[in-house]
């Protein structure tokens, strides 16, 4: 047997995904009681995935489309896409907005980042407290600085607006402020039109970048133009920001990962230079983005009646998740569960930040079966009519015992 040592000696087993590893739990489970209130993936109120019926109308078409072939997209990917997208999360295109297709959300994301660490090395990004768990992740693996603002007050499970104002106006001036465009994950907590205003002028007085992470444009409120209106009105401002885009959630395409990374600039000159500059970042990475999932997304986009068939669709399942808090948040108060569980039914989107210990998330997963991360995050979508009350009597259970 040979003695010599591996090259990979210095490789250590890394530590499960949190919300995969939830995931994993959920599918061992024998228990018929079992929820997966951890992944933020639609399902029915049968509890099982929801393929839009509008995406297969799309991808139909383009199955019996003898035009279409397997070529490579451009490197910034599919420009009527881009398109399309663009004027959905913006309202409008516009030759001072660069977009570029990337790999879904994280992918525009991680663009952003690098996108950054070229053009404004050293900026220190500031991310929500709590945030999304992959989001200083993304930044740290590009080399970019993290810091928080304030946004979760626990005490009264709400918004701390005063907290996050306060941390905007003492970032140093140039500073990069993340901001969840719409239905903030984890805690569903959203500013109202009014502190937007407020909080587009505080980044403006001191010179800061939005970034807007824009992953549940629909969901949040059934709406496509209300969800949208926090970047919408920094743009109606005159703003220079940045964005990333997901169609995961709100077209239910989560397996063909497509998104939109995008730079606002002052002029056309400015934007165009800067998409130019983003090919460069994209080509070394994965050269160019993959053709399908877009294609299905600038079908229904630029289809009038595919597109009213979609905010139909995407209206009802945002209400069934509207539902979902409202029973849940019934089922609370008929047990008469301790503490006050209003922030069920005032946060929005797919997750509810419920107030629950970690201790209490593990005695949930262990003695209850309802696998949850152990941030007290559930998700709304995993809540149906038939196991509202049985969630309810568990929260009852750990918040009254543990």
């Amino acid at each position: 047997m040979s003695t010599c040592s591996s090259f990979w000696d210095n490789i250590d087993l890394a530590p499960p995904n949190a919300i995969f590893h939830t995931k994993a739990m959920f599918t061992a489970d024998p228990d018929p009681r079992k929820m997966n209130l951890g992944i933020g993936a639609y399902r029915t109120d049968e509890g099982v995935p929801y393929p839009l019926t509008v995406v297969r109308k799309a991808e139909q078409a383009l199955v019996s489309d003898m035009k279409l072939n397997k070529e490579y997209l451009p490197i910034t990917g599919d420009a009527e896409f881009c398109d399309a997208a663009q004027k959905l999360m913006f309202g409008v295109t516009d030759p001072r907005i660069a977009t570029v297709q990337s790999l879904s959300g994280t992918g525009g994301l991680r663009l952003g980042a690098e996108f950054i660490a070229n053009f404004r090395p050293g900026t220190t990004v500031y991310v929500s407290n709590p945030t999304w768990g992959n989001h200083k992740a993304v930044f740290g693996k590009a080399g970019v600085p993290v810091a928080n603002y304030r946004y979760w007050n626990a005490d009264t499970r709400t918004l701390d607006f005063d907290g996050m104002i306060e941390d905007i106006r003492q970032a140093p001036a140039g500073s990069v402020i993340l901001l969840h465009s719409c239905a903030h994950n984890p805690t569903g907590v959203d500013p109202t039109q009014e502190q937007w205003r407020a909080i587009q002028q505080a980044i403006k007085a001191c010179g800061h970048l939005p970034f807007f992470d824009s992953a549940y444009q629909g969901f949040a409120t059934g709406d496509l133009e209300s969800d949208s209106y926090s970047v919408r009105y920094f743009l109606e401002q005159g703003m220079e920001m940045i964005a990333s885009q997901s169609f995961a959630k709100n077209m239910g395409l989560y397996n063909q990962r497509v998104g939109t990374f995008s730079v606002v600039a002052q002029d056309a000159a400015k934007a165009k230079a800067a998409k130019s500059q983003i090919a460069l970042i994209i080509r070394p990475m994965y050269s160019n983005p993959p053709a399908h999932g877009a294609w299905i997304v600038k079908t229904i986009l630029n289809d009038p009646e595919l597109y009213a068939e979609w905010v139909k669709e995407l209206s009802g399942m945002s209400h069934r998740i509207i539902a979902m808090r409202s029973a849940l948040y019934n089922e609370l108060q008929r047990l008469g569960t301790p503490g006050t569980w209003e922030h069920i039914t005032s946060q929005i989107g797919m997750f509810t930040f419920t107030g629950l210990t970690r201790a209490q998330c593990q005695v949930m997963i262990s003695k209850h079966h309802v696998y949850l991360l152990t941030n007290g995050r559930i998700s709304m979508a995993g809540v149906t009519s038939k196991n509202a009350a049985y969630l309810a009597s568990a929260i009852d259970d750990v918040v009254r015992n543990v």
